[in-house]
């Protein structure tokens, strides 16, 4: 009886142990891409690009004190693609991927509006899915590229719409 109910207690224990002993993953992985707004739309087209070589940065601020609670940084690789890998869940934090810096000389003005992109990291908001994504985030140019009123035409947009 006794040999039993070791056995048993040792069936209980060893899934704790082994539960508590498996080193922390990161829960979320946040996603996302930096393009090029050639045309100055205040949205991608297709003139846009993906930009390589791109920072990006993810803050989770509190939600009242606005004091920043977690930092991570990612840059983009040749698709303008990034992740950025979160140590844990942010709860009621708000978190926001930002434009940081673009090394092409041509297209560096962060896009107003397209330079940030709020992304939830709380197990808590019914996605299944760790996998966060987040917006586009877009730099665009000085002057917009000659063929973009063409192309503007597309959208029904006129250069003193846009």
């Amino acid at each position: 009886m006794a040999k039993i109910i070791s056995v048993i207690a040792l069936l209980c224990v060893l899934p704790a142990i082994a539960f508590a002993a498996r080193p922390e993953k990161s829960p979320f992985c946040v996603r996302g891409r930096v393009y090029c707004d050639p045309c100055k739309a205040g949205f991608e087209t297709p003139a846009s690009t993906y930009l390589q070589d791109v920072k990006v940065k993810l803050e989770c601020r509190h939600r009242h004190t606005q004091k920043v609670l977690y930092h991570a940084e990612a840059t983009t690789d040749a698709t303008g693609s990034y992740k950025i890998f979160v140590a844990n869940d942010q709860k009621d934090n708000v978190c926001d991927t930002v434009l940081v810096s673009s090394p092409h000389a041509n297209c560096k003005l962060a896009d107003p509006g397209r330079d940030r992109s709020r992304v939830s990291l709380t197990s808590n908001s019914g996605e299944v899915s760790n996998d966060r994504f987040a917006n586009n985030l877009g730099f665009t140019v000085e002057e917009p590229m000659s063929f973009c009123s063409q192309l503007m035409q597309q959208y029904e947009l006129t250069e003193d719409e846009v």
